[in-house]
């Protein structure tokens, strides 16, 4: 005889099977038949196979639908793909071009300062075979240096600054010409340095001889510079009358010092009769241009020990 709860009992078995079967994993599962794994096999065969027929192939026509309806989207991901990809080839580029860039404005910049200074350079050559060219007439020898700074006009002195000094040789009361003529005389030398005193300053005085008529005077600067720069010129025999145009060259004085004797001057101007003093007086255009002093020539004696190349009387560099 049946127990009454049976029923129960088979419903819960049920339940229990049906749980069993839901839970079941993967490999428990039916398997699939040998026969179904070979005939898979042998189609993948065959289409590659056919594949390989080349031209030809009855794969053609699935292969074309395939690209016309794959290829637009490998073009649109391809385009959208690329920027990301050629980044660091365009930082390479962008550098490399930079680079470039920078190597032709240094270029274009050396070019450009090398024709600016094309003139000047060629000027300091022509200043320094003048030089030359003065140091063999005059038979002494000469200390290169480079005006580096002019007076300044509260002093009420017209002068200027030369870059070489004491370590080249240089001292007080030397005479100091450039390729036109006279400059001046040395006033004061530091180590490096020494001011020049011009003749044309209010205070300055050089012993002149004029023209063929070896005349003696005496030059005297008006503290003026540029184009009303002048010279007066007082002759010491009275009577004596200079010509118009005739040079002027300087007379010397013992020992060379402050002024050798034989350095151009200036040239006569003008000429007038001082009523009062009853005598000749000159107005000299000086040969030099004080406005564009560049480099100049200090006269030493020869031998002189100096820390630069000097220029010898014979022409040559010592």
């Amino acid at each position: 005889m049946r127990s009454p709860d049976w029923r129960r009992d088979r419903r819960h078995d049920r339940l229990r099977a049906t749980r069993e079967r839901r839970w079941r994993t993967p490999g428990e599962g039916p398997q699939p038949s040998p026969a179904l794994l070979v005939a898979l096999v042998l189609a993948c065969l065959t289409l590659m196979t056919l594949d390989q027929a080349g031209d030809g192939s009855p794969l053609d026509p699935a292969r074309r639908a395939a690209g016309e309806v794959f290829g637009p989207v490998e073009v649109a991901a391809d385009t959208a793909v690329r920027p990301f990809t050629e980044v660091s080839g365009w930082f390479r580029s962008r550098n490399s071009m930079q680079d470039d860039l920078i190597a032709l404005q240094a270029e274009n910049s050396r070019l450009k300062s090398d024709l600016a200074t094309q003139g000047y350079n060629r000027n300091r050559l022509e200043e320094y075979d003048g030089l030359t060219a003065a140091a063999r007439s005059l038979g002494y020898d000469l200390v290169p240096a480079r005006v580096v700074g002019l007076g300044p006009s509260q002093s009420f002195s017209s002068t200027v600054t030369i870059d070489a000094g004491s370590d080249a040789g240089i001292h007080p009361d030397l005479t100091v010409v450039n390729n036109d003529g006279l400059v001046g005389r040395v006033l004061r030398v530091t180590r490096s340095t020494a001011t020049v005193l011009l003749i044309v300053d209010a205070d300055s005085v050089v012993g002149g001889r004029v023209g063929e008529s070896m005349e003696v005077g005496f030059l005297h600067g008006r503290g003026v510079l540029g184009n009303d720069g002048r010279l007066d010129l007082e002759l010491v025999d009275q009577t004596a009358v200079p010509a118009k145009h005739d040079a002027v060259v300087t007379w010397g004085s013992e020992a060379g010092g402050p002024y050798v004797s034989g350095v151009p001057v200036g040239r006569v101007t003008s000429v007038y009769s001082s009523l009062r003093e009853s005598s000749q007086r000159a107005v000299i255009d000086p040969f030099v241009d004080f406005g564009t002093l560049d480099l100049v020539g200090v006269v030493v004696p020869s031998g002189t020990p100096s820390d630069r190349a000097v220029i010898e009387s014979s022409g040559g560099l010592r």
